[in-house]
């Protein structure tokens, strides 16, 4: 167990309950795009929609970040982040009309938004710099292993009943419900309040007032980089507008997070060797090569190597990023450093997925992708040469 002591108890758990919860959640998400178109959502409708969630989500993971810290407490904020997003499932199925989708995937998004900093506190606590890359690659493998395990019932679900996506919304409600469950079985360390003063729902990124300056360079990069980066919908709609079917567009996303799981957990190992600087750049320009590449994409294999790319992508980038930022702070500002940098992402996010619908419906998709490659392009750059006094 030597080798692997850095997988506690709290790092195993934390990492079921983020697989169960994606099971639930990778079970919708790449049905949502088809099913929302339809019942009559366009695609500058299903921007908004999920600009207006990853909005939510953005501004509750700061201030309930920074609230945890204020505390000194994790675990109610991750039990009650992960019963919010087990909730919302059902509703999905409850009703069709836009203004209820909208209020499920906000109630979903609010989930995250209070567990997100809590949870990644946690994971940080459990272990030392040296195996941050290690701890958060292996979470990530967990919690993506439930994406490949949702899209599957989804895709075997869909053969058999061509159309019919509401009925997924109640099954998706079973691992949710689960999640929720193991997190009644977490324990946490006593940990000290951090004695900064209560701050309100609008000031949720008061941290960065207060940030390393190394902090705000590599945060303010990927932020840029966020601004640029919409949802993946738009990779699925593409794929779907290119002449894919619905079973061969979950199949693409399948791929994409079986990639994912296979080689975020080593990723992590070699970011806790190399340096996460080396990983992030190179997944950067990972996702360059994807976006520049499925503008001119025309069949099923094309897509095939792109998205499998696409993984190794998300898999440098998503958990060693949270690696990188967390050793930029001091250990009693886990939460609020972790969910501002998370906040203020998914803020990001709803400026990319509006952009990137409003370029595809006056310009079309080639512009949409050609520019967020231009743009991971240039904060590869800048992160390849700042300069840093901390890593």
């Amino acid at each position: 167990m030597g080798r692997f002591a850095y997988l506690t108890r709290a790092v195993w758990l934390l990492s079921l309950i983020s697989l169960f919860t994606d099971l639930a959640s990778e079970m919708l998400y790449p049905v949502m795009p088809l099913y929302l178109q339809s019942i009559g959502f366009s695609v500058l409708l299903i921007g908004l929609l999920e600009g207006v969630a990853e909005a939510v989500a953005g501004l509750s993971k700061g201030y309930f970040g920074q609230w945890s810290d204020r505390l000194g407490r994790r675990v109610p904020f991750v039990q009650w982040g992960y019963g919010l997003s087990a909730l919302s499932k059902p509703m999905l199925a409850v009703l069709a009309a836009p203004w209820w989708v909208f209020l499920a995937r906000t109630v979903d998004r609010l989930g995250k938004g209070l567990r997100t900093g809590a949870r990644d506190a946690l994971l940080s606590d459990e272990t030392t710099p040296a195996d941050k890359g290690k701890v958060f690659g292996f979470h990530r493998s967990m919690d993506t292993l439930g994406a490949v395990f949702g899209p599957t019932v989804a895709l075997l679900w869909l053969a058999a009943r061509p159309g019919q996506f509401r009925p997924l919304f109640w099954w998706a409600f079973v691992p949710g419900v689960l999640a929720v469950a193991v997190t009644f079985a977490l324990r946490e360390r006593p940990a000290a309040p951090s004695g900064r003063p209560p701050q309100p729902f609008w000031a949720s990124f008061s941290y960065w007032r207060v940030a390393p300056p190394a902090y705000r360079r590599v945060v303010g990069a990927l932020l840029v980089f966020a601004l640029f980066n919409s949802s993946d919908a738009f990779l699925l709609l593409l794929a779907r507008q290119r002449g894919m079917s619905e079973a061969g567009v979950i199949g693409l996303y399948i791929l994409y997070n079986g990639v994912y799981v296979l080689s975020a957990w080593p990723l992590g190992h070699l970011a806790d060797r190399l340096g996460p600087r080396r990983l992030l750049v190179g997944g950067l320009l990972a996702f360059a090569a994807v976006y520049g590449g499925v503008a001119l994409a025309r069949d099923g294999w094309a897509f095939a190597g792109l998205f499998a790319l696409y993984g190794l992508y998300a898999a440098s980038t998503e958990g060693v990023a949270k690696a990188w930022v967390s050793n930029l702070c001091a250990r009693a500002d886990t939460g609020a450093a972790l969910g501002t940098f998370g906040g203020l992402g998914s803020l990001a996010a709803l400026g990319a997925s509006l952009g990137a619908g409003a370029v595809w419906q006056l310009a079309g998709p080639g512009w949409t992708f050609g520019l967020a490659a231009g743009a991971a392009l240039s904060v590869a750059g800048y992160l390849a040469l700042v300069r840093l006094r901390a890593e």
